[in-house]
């Protein structure tokens, strides 16, 4: 039943919560060049897989080492949907605020600070949820 590798469920918050930081600066610097880096960070870990993401080898370097084992793991499938949702996001940031559109700026950036706060505060991953929901009312469900 598994879409994709199972992922210790730390690694994903951790990233978040890096994530947050990241995209909080920017709004509040509108450093472009910044999110331009989350954007290629969110594009590995969508496109590329999460094991090689930056924030996923940070995790397994430095912070894994020092926590035991996970208690569970996790479906990768969602995760890098939600990868892929944040770097759609950060990619029209990174336009808007490199064009001098500046509001598109600010509203895509704002939308993926949203998500990724989410996850780091509440361990809700928005992403997950509705790819979770898009698979569960996929046409290919419906007929089997």
């Amino acid at each position: 039943m598994s879409a994709g590798p199972a992922v210790d469920p730390r690694g994903p918050r951790f990233a978040a919560i890096v994530t947050t930081v990241v995209l909080a600066v920017v709004l509040v610097t509108q450093w472009w060049p910044l999110l331009a880096l989350q954007t290629v960070v969110f594009a590995i870990g969508a496109f590329v897989g999460l094991k090689p993401a930056p924030y996923s080898v940070l995790y397994r370097l430095v912070v894994a080492p020092r926590l035991g084992p996970p208690a569970e793991r996790e479906d990768a499938a969602p995760l890098r949907f939600a990868q892929a949702v944040g770097f759609v996001f950060a990619l029209v940031g990174t336009i808007g605020f490199a064009t001098g559109v500046t509001p598109l700026g600010v509203v895509a950036t704002a939308f993926a600070l949203f998500a990724a706060f989410l996850n780091a505060a509440f361990n809700y991953c928005l992403g997950c949820q509705v790819y979770l929901l898009l698979k569960r009312f996929s046409p290919a469900r419906a007929s089997s």
